[in-house]
């Protein structure tokens, strides 16, 4: 068992986000939530949200990556039901890195900034924590992703070989290629 997360987050409008390790009770809002961001979902994987999407989250892991490292957070709004979600794998690639497979909020969240305050809460806990080097993707085709990272530093790295496996399992024949991303955290006071 890992070290308990809790970040709590408030953004400048003052509304109260807790972002904290998932539970099995929360497995209805993550399923809402994949519903809700069909369009992301959808530009991901190149089909409709479904109750697949779930088991992959908690069973994708990428190659050589330990199950010890896996994390699966949620973002709730006062301790209500769950508006975002982030899956990351810490030591991936190297022993110094974060890996992080999604980054999903409530599409009425986007464009809020709550997106940005949560990654730099994350970011912040991950330079403390001797993290160098923090790797995402983007859909290719998906430019919400590249808005959303480039102002937080993220330099985009461009796409992996196509037909390359997605964590621990080969990319579906509708997913498109995604584009890396890398950043090297710096902690804000």
């Amino acid at each position: 068992m890992t070290e308990p997360i809790t970040i709590e987050i408030t953004t400048g409008d003052e509304r109260r986000y807790t972002l904290r390790e998932a539970q099995p009770a929360d497995e209805p809002g993550v399923l809402a939530l994949f519903e809700s961001g069909g369009a992301y979902v959808e530009a991901a994987t190149g089909l409709p949200s479904g109750p697949g999407d779930l088991q992959s989250l908690y069973c994708s892991l990428p190659p050589g990556a330990d199950w010890a490292d896996k994390l699966v957070l949620v973002v709730t709004e006062d301790d209500g039901p769950v508006v975002g979600i982030v899956d990351a794998v810490r030591h991936h690639p190297a022993p110094d890195a974060c890996a992080v497979g999604l980054f999903l909020l409530h599409p009425s969240l986007w464009g809020t900034g709550t997106g940005r305050a949560v990654a730099g809460a994350l970011l912040d806990r991950a330079a403390a924590s001797g993290i160098t080097r923090v790797t995402a993707t983007v859909p290719v085709g998906w430019p919400r992703g590249r808005r959303f990272l480039a102002p937080l530093s993220f330099r985009f790295t461009g796409p992996p070989p196509r037909g390359q496996a997605v964590a621990n399992r080969p990319a579906g024949p509708r997913e498109p290629a995604v584009e890396r991303a890398e950043l090297a955290p710096v902690r804000r006071e």
